[in-house]
């Protein structure tokens, strides 16, 4: 097996565990909007999400530097760009993890409390929530899906694999950064069925990609296969 083709199939290994690790990062109580009453009769839950959310920043970080020595050899500013929105990605991930165990403690103390200290912990937990949201649902997701923008922009303009497959990507991308503007602006909710309406391409072109990475690997010849 050459270089190139280890490189590739390790590459689509780690999206495949990113997938995984990020569906098992959703922690739904957090989610809802009755976060402080279901948080900490949920805590394994959410300790177990932010379990997962930072295993995502090692897959996040090591897929772009394994492709990066082949990236560069087509587009190297490209590269760069991509594997540093990647670290800021990562970054923000690891700010996402250290607010998890913040909302247990808010939600164990609002549910203990009475009176008017339940008015300022509601606003307290607004704060944070808006701090996660901004994080996780802006932060990280622009950050990547900007990132993901100048990957797919090398593999296409390289003819590493088939155009088709490249666009896919790019349209998918532009429409989770979309997706996350939407929900800063709360026009849609995290766990509805127009979010999800609108991960769906990118979340199966991402498997495609992964398999295609794995089975057939980068190479610009792969644009000429399946057209």
């Amino acid at each position: 097996m050459n270089s190139n083709k280890q490189i590739s199939r390790i590459a689509g290994i780690l999206i495949l565990f990113g997938i995984i690790a990020g569906l098992l990062s959703i922690v739904p109580s957090v989610e809802s909007t009755d976060f402080l009453k279901e948080v900490f009769p949920n805590k394994s839950q959410v300790l177990s999400g932010a379990v997962f959310q930072f295993l995502l920043v090692p897959i996040y970080i090591g897929f772009a530097l394994i492709l990066y020595k082949t990236l560069k050899a087509h587009k190297e500013n490209s590269a760069i760009g991509f594997v540093g929105f990647r670290m800021i990605a990562g970054a923000f991930q690891i700010f996402g993890v250290i607010l998890l165990p913040l909302f247990i403690y808010l939600s164990k103390t609002y549910l203990t409390s009475a009176g008017e200290s339940l008015l300022y912990l509601e606003k307290l937990g607004e704060m944070l929530k808006i701090i996660r949201d901004l994080t996780n649902h802006l932060g990280v997701m622009v950050a990547t899906g900007l990132g993901n923008l100048l990957l797919y922009h090398i593999l296409f303009s390289g003819k590493y694999i088939p155009k088709w497959l490249s666009t896919w990507g790019i349209i998918g991308n532009a429409l989770i950064i979309l997706a996350s503007f939407l929900i800063l602006f709360q026009a849609v909710d995290v766990i509805s069925t127009t979010y999800i309406a609108i991960t769906i391409p990118l979340v199966v072109q991402e498997l495609v990609f992964a398999f295609w990475l794995i089975f057939k690997g980068l190479n610009p010849e792969n644009a000429n296969q399946l057209k």
